[in-house]
C-alpha cells in the first residue's frame, strides 16, 4: 500500500510502498494452491499433491509471481489514487526483495506530467488567409503537365540542350561504347562533352579532347581523353498539345480538368494554411507557458533524434545543441497538447483508430494490415497513431478557439 510520496522535482516522484506480511503470505499460497490445480508430480494425481511438496518444487516460482503482480498492483492504485500523470514507467532504484512472513518494502521512482500553472489556449490570433487561385496558376500546371507527360522523338535538326541522342565511341585510353544514350547538359560527362555535340547533325563523326575532373563521378575521372564519336541518333522532347492534355488524365474536356486543377490547389493551398495556422498557434502556447521538463523524456527524445540524423549519414557532434533544442521543443509541445487535450475531455476511440489506418491504407495504396504491420514494426503498438489522431483533434479544438485574423491572399 502506498505509504508516503516524495517530490524529487516538479516532474519526479519516489512512491513508497508497504504491503503488509499477512497480505504478502496470503498472496503466495493463493498462488501455490493455482501451481497445485495444474502441477503435475509423479506418484500423484493432478491436483492432488500436497502443499508441502508444491512449495518446495515450486514457492520461487510463485513468490516470484507474486512480486511482480503486487508491485504492479500497488503501483497503478497508487498513481490513480494520488492523481499522477506517468509519462514513462517507473524504475526501482533498488533491487526489490521479497521475504516470507515479512512485510514487503520498496520504492519507486517515476516521471510525471508537470503541473502548468495559467494554462491558456484561447484566443490565439492566427491569420485567415483566403486560399485563392488565380486562373495564371492553373494555366502554369497545365503547361507543366504538357511538358512532363511529352515524349522523346526522332529530329533530322542539329542536336541541341536537353536532346537525347544516341552514339558510339572510341577513346584512347581503350574504352568505348556503342548506343550510349545520353542527355545533352546531364552528367556525369563535363560540360564540354554536351558541347560539342551541340550542332551536330544525326551521321556526323566528330573527334574532341576533353579533360575530366579528379572528382568527376565517370569512369575517366582525372584523363584527359580523346573520343571519336558518332552521332547516330537525336531525339527532342515533344510536348503533349495543350488542347489534348486533358484526355492524358481521363477527361472528356478542358473545362472539366481545370476544375479539377482548381479543386487540387485550393485544397492545397488550403492545407498549406492550415499547417501555418497550427504552427503559429503551437509558437505562441510555446512561447507563452513556462515548466519544467521530464529528464527522461527529454533524454528519450534526444535518442530517437539521434538516430534520425545518423540515418541521414549526419556527423551528431556538430547537431547536439540542434538536437537538444529540438528535443526539449517536441517534448514541452507534447506536454501542452496532452494536457490540453485532458481538459478539453479529448479521447481517441477504436471506431477513429481503424478508420484511420482505413484512410492511410488507400492514401498509400497499401491494405490496412500493412498500415498496421508497418506501425506494429516500427514501434511495437499502435500507439504513435493513437497519438496522431490526439494531436489532430486537440489542434481542431485550439483552431476553434482562436481569434482569426482576416488577411489577403499576396499576389
Amino acid at each position: 500500500m502506498l505509504k508516503g510520496i516524495e517530490d524529487i522535482s516538479a516532474t519526479k516522484k519516489r512512491l513508497k510502498f508497504e504491503i503488509p506480511a499477512d497480505v504478502v503470505e496470503e498472496e503466495i499460497q493463493k498462488a501455490l494452491k493455482e501451481i497445485q490445480r495444474e502441477a503435475k508430480i509423479p506418484g500423484f494425481r493432478p491436483g492432488k499433491a500436497p502443499l508441502s511438496i508444491i512449495e518446495k518444487k515450486f514457492g520461487q516460482d510463485a513468490t516470484s509471481e507474486v512480486l511482480e503482480r503486487l508491485v504492479s498492483e500497488s503501483y497503478k492504485k497508487a498513481i490513480k489514487e494520488a492523481n499522477l500523470k506517468p509519462l514513462l514507467p517507473p524504475i526501482a532504484e533498488d533491487a526489490i526483495d521479497i521475504r516470507r512472513k515479512e512485510p514487503l518494502y520498496f520504492e519507486l521512482i517515476v516521471e510525471v506530467r508537470p503541473e502548468i500553472e495559467n494554462l491558456n489556449y484561447e484566443n490565439i490570433e492566427v491569420e485567415e488567409i483566403q486560399a485563392e487561385v488565380k486562373d495564371e496558376e492553373i494555366e502554369e500546371v497545365i503547361e507543366r503537365l504538357c511538358e512532363e507527360r511529352g515524349s522523346y522523338e526522332p529530329t533530322d535538326e542539329p542536336a541541341q540542350a536537353e536532346d537525347l541522342v544516341v552514339i558510339d565511341y572510341k577513346t584512347d585510353i581503350g574504352k568505348q561504347a556503342e548506343d550510349f544514350v545520353y542527355k545533352l547538359g546531364a552528367g556525369p560527362f563535363p560540360e564540354e562533352f554536351s558541347k560539342a555535340i551541340e550542332g551536330k547533325k544525326k551521321g556526323e563523326t566528330f573527334n574532341v579532347t576533353i579533360d575530366f575532373p579528379e572528382d568527376s563521378i565517370a569512369d575517366f575521372a582525372g584523363k584527359k581523353v580523346n573520343f571519336d564519336i558518332t552521332l547516330k541518333e537525336i531525339k527532342r522532347k515533344q510536348n503533349i498539345p495543350y488542347e489534348e492534355i486533358h484526355k492524358e488524365f481521363g477527361f472528356d474536356n478542358p473545362d472539366e480538368f481545370k476544375n479539377h486543377i482548381r479543386q487540387r490547389l485550393e485544397n492545397n493551398k488550403k492545407e498549406q494554411v492550415l499547417e501555418k495556422q497550427k504552427y503559429d498557434i503551437l509558437k505562441k502556447l510555446l512561447d507563452t507557458h513556462e515548466f519544467e521538463l521530464p529528464e527522461g523524456l527529454v533524454e528519450m527524445e534526444m535518442k530517437r533524434i539521434t538516430e534520425e540524423y545518423e540515418s541521414l549519414g549526419l556527423d551528431i557532434t556538430q547537431h547536439m545543441d540542434k538536437i537538444s533544442e529540438r528535443a526539449k521543443r517536441n517534448v514541452k509541445a507534447y506536454i501542452l497538447l496532452e494536457a490540453i487535450g485532458e481538459k478539453e475531455g479529448v479521447t481517441v476511440s477504436e471506431e477513429e483508430i481503424k478508420q484511420e489506418i482505413i484512410n492511410i491504407s488507400r492514401r498509400y495504396s497499401i491494405t490496412p494490415k500493412g498500415v498496421i504491420q508497418y506501425y506494429m514494426s516500427r514501434d511495437g503498438s499502435l500507439e504513435a497513431l493513437q497519438n496522431s489522431i490526439f494531436e489532430r483533434k486537440v489542434f481542431d479544438i485550439l483552431l476553434q478557439k482562436s481569434n482569426k485574423i482576416k488577411k489577403q491572399e499576396e499576389a
